[in-house]
């Protein structure tokens, strides 16, 4: 089974809020992006964001051009479904993160919980970094949250990458300035916790 058939199938047979890393919202990730202090037409794109209802958190606070991209046309649909007629405010995208072009230099704020430590291979890691770089614009956001040290070594039946802030940072390497991290401690649906850590860092704008 490929990438894509397990997510499709995880999102099929499982109820969105019975998965891990479920959560009712993203409060951290929305705050980290209130934060960036964009305005309210920034380009915005949630990576991997599946069934998450951070996109509805960010029609609720005004931003107004906001992507989700996922791996599953499943998920998707999913909030579609549950934005209704608000889904047509959203761009919609399906694709794999390794494989899809994105246009360069476009999006202000990248977001991304729970994909980055699925990339298992250095290959899929700098492929991920490099479309990063090169669709975000200089002096662009980018949040990412992953299993921390002390979180889960596999998750969805998968291997997971656990990192540090610095650890993190380092995937990117210097083009892109740590600004901030912090530590969380997910709840899931089952009664267990993950460890995440959260990342904001700027692609440096090196014509400044």
């Amino acid at each position: 089974m490929n990438q894509k058939e397990h997510w499709e199938n995880v999102y099929k047979t499982k109820a969105h809020d019975q998965v891990s890393w479920y959560r009712e919202h993203l409060e951290t990730s929305l705050k980290m992006i209130l934060d960036t202090g964009v305005q309210k037409d920034a380009a915005i794109i949630d990576v991997g964001g599946g069934s998450s209802t951070l996109v509805d958190d960010l029609l609720d606070n005004g931003f107004v051009d906001v992507s989700v991209l996922d791996i599953s046309s499943g998920a998707i649909e999913n909030s579609r479904a549950r934005l209704g007629s608000r889904a047509d405010k959203i761009e919609w995208i399906v694709g794999d993160i390794t494989e899809i072009e994105l246009p360069k230099d476009h999006y202000d704020v990248w977001h991304d919980r729970a994909v980055f430590h699925f990339l298992t291979r250095e290959e899929d890691r700098r492929k991920y970094v490099d479309l990063v770089m090169s669709s975000l614009k200089p002096g662009g956001h980018i949040v990412v949250a992953s299993f921390g040290p002390d979180g889960p070594q596999k998750c969805s039946g998968l291997d997971v990458v656990r990192y540090s802030p610095d650890s993190m940072h380092d995937e990117f390497g210097s083009d892109f300035k740590l600004v901030k991290s912090l530590g969380e401690s997910h709840q899931t649906p089952f009664g267990t916790s993950q460890e995440f850590v959260y990342c904001y860092c700027r692609k440096i704008n090196r014509s400044v």
